[in-house]
């Protein structure tokens, strides 16, 4: 992963956001013409029931309303993902009460390419390097072993299960919970673990 630019969104903004490079993938903030791409993506029940945040359906305002709150100074911090510059999903680091926690999301004609572990691998790297976290929690519902797969290759331990709210079924549902410390992160860079996409 490279950090090619650093990116001041518009003057209500206050947090500069990088833009990362991996090997296929650029993830940069998002933009408000990238709006109706990310409405017409995430606008998927298969997407948002594995999801806690995303409604169902996703409407053009909801994008609109998404682009105008993330990255602001102390909130959360959002990246959309990009191959060859068509937007593929989004990746960012929310406050939670557990702490900081990564979040990841990519669209139906995206899945099973390995998108989302290299996108949560160079967000995680950000989180650690750049936003100086010292531990990321992460969940996934218990029916998605895809989603549980992603943080295990990107070196979350399991710690348990909890209900987890999601709102585009209006419910709780178990999710599995996953921690990941800065340390642990090292070791696998070191290791090169952290960057291989498998």
């Amino acid at each position: 992963m490279t950090l090619t630019e650093e990116v001041r969104g518009p003057a209500r903004r206050e947090r500069t956001l990088a833009v990362l490079e991996t090997e296929r993938l650029v993830l940069r903030a998002p933009r408000a013409r990238d709006a109706e791409a990310l409405a017409r993506l995430i606008n998927d029940r298969r997407i948002a029931i594995n999801t806690a945040r995303i409604p169902h359906p996703y409407s053009l305002e909801d994008a609109q309303q998404f682009i105008g709150a993330v990255n602001r100074r102390g909130g959360e911090v959002a990246f959309v993902i990009t191959l060859e510059d068509e937007l593929i999903g989004g990746c960012g680091v929310a406050r939670s009460d557990g702490g900081p926690e990564l979040g990841y999301w990519v669209g139906v004609p995206f899945w099973d390419q390995g998108f989302a572990t290299e996108a949560a691998r160079a967000v995680i790297d950000y989180a650690f390097s750049s936003l100086g976290h010292e531990t990321l929690e992460a969940g996934a519902r218990v029916s998605n072993p895809a989603s549980r797969r992603v943080l295990e290759k990107c070196g979350f331990q399991w710690t348990g299960v909890r209900l987890a709210r999601i709102r585009a079924i209006n419910s709780a549902a178990p999710a599995d919970r996953f921690r990941l410390d800065r340390r642990l992160w090292e070791s696998l860079k070191t290791l090169g673990r952290s960057s291989r996409v498998v």
